[in-house]
């Protein structure tokens, strides 16, 4: 029997890409899954493609940066299917600007709430009921970003990536000997549609390269299927071809810059 079996695994943004994937993933190995994300529509799609296979999932729209939904939603799933066994946080969001020199507070503050805040704020709120049962799992999806900061993926999205991953560390130090374990995933160039906000956004033979959400989703399960003996705390996982990146890199120091500036 799948060690997920009837396992309560609720995964923030569901409606594409990475979440995609997970949470079809961890259906498929018999997990009551919760799918979270903005969007009602992509998530009663997964959702469906989901019972076709023969999987449990529910839908739960809520916005991960703000706290009063995210409270309503862990009391909802309590509720509906019971307490959350897993956490998987993979919704998150970059800005298009990606030099910090012309970086807006508002494209800062909205990075740092979805990939950062909106990590802490959900984990927090399941929290407690792990504690209360001995035994929980929380899962983030970080970056490389957090290891490799640059122009390719801006300041306050490595800030926040590197955020979490000292966070999930912070929950291995305080609650692994009460059963709470906690694992962060730090991917490479994943194909996704978050690569679409980029200033030069991959073509096509580029995007070939890259992993692919379900090569993420396979991280997470290894890591959430594991017996609660035993933890991954951090997983690096990249492509094994090395593209060249200095395009990219040069047009995320022009992202946002004014028009005529040339940069030294």
């Amino acid at each position: 029997m799948s060690a997920l079996k009837s396992k309560v695994c609720l995964v923030t943004g569901a409606g594409s890409g990475i979440g995609t994937a997970t949470a079809v993933a961890l259906a498929a190995e018999g997990a009551v899954t919760v799918l979270v994300g903005r969007r009602r529509g992509l998530l009663e799609e997964v959702a469906a493609t989901i019972a076709e296979a023969g999987g449990t999932a529910h839908v739960a729209p809520a916005a991960v940066d703000d706290p009063e939904q995210v409270a309503a939603l862990v009391d909802g799933v309590r509720e509906r299917v019971g307490p959350v066994d897993v956490l998987v946080n993979v919704a998150g969001s970059a800005s298009k600007v990606r030099n910090a020199r012309w970086m807006s507070d508002e494209d800062w503050d909205a990075v740092l709430r979805v990939n950062l805040s909106g990590v802490f704020t959900l984990t927090r709120a399941v929290l407690p009921d792990m504690l209360d049962r001995g035994a929980g799992t929380v899962i983030t999806v970080s970056s490389n970003a957090a290891l490799r900061p640059g122009l390719l993926s801006g300041p306050a999205y490595g800030a926040a990536k590197a955020g979490v991953v000292n966070f999930m560390n912070y929950l291995n130090a305080s609650y692994r000997n009460d059963g709470v374990r906690a694992t962060a995933i730090l991917p490479g160039e994943v194909d996704t549609p978050i690569l679409d906000n980029r200033p030069l956004p991959p073509p096509a033979q580029e995007r070939a390269t890259m992993l692919l959400p379900e090569d993420v989703a396979a991280a997470v399960l290894l890591a959430a299927s594991l017996p609660q003996r035993a933890v991954i705390e951090e997983l690096l996982i990249t492509p094994t071809h090395q593209r060249d990146l200095s395009p990219d890199i040069e047009a995320g120091r022009r992202s946002g810059a004014p028009e005529g500036f040339l940069p030294s």
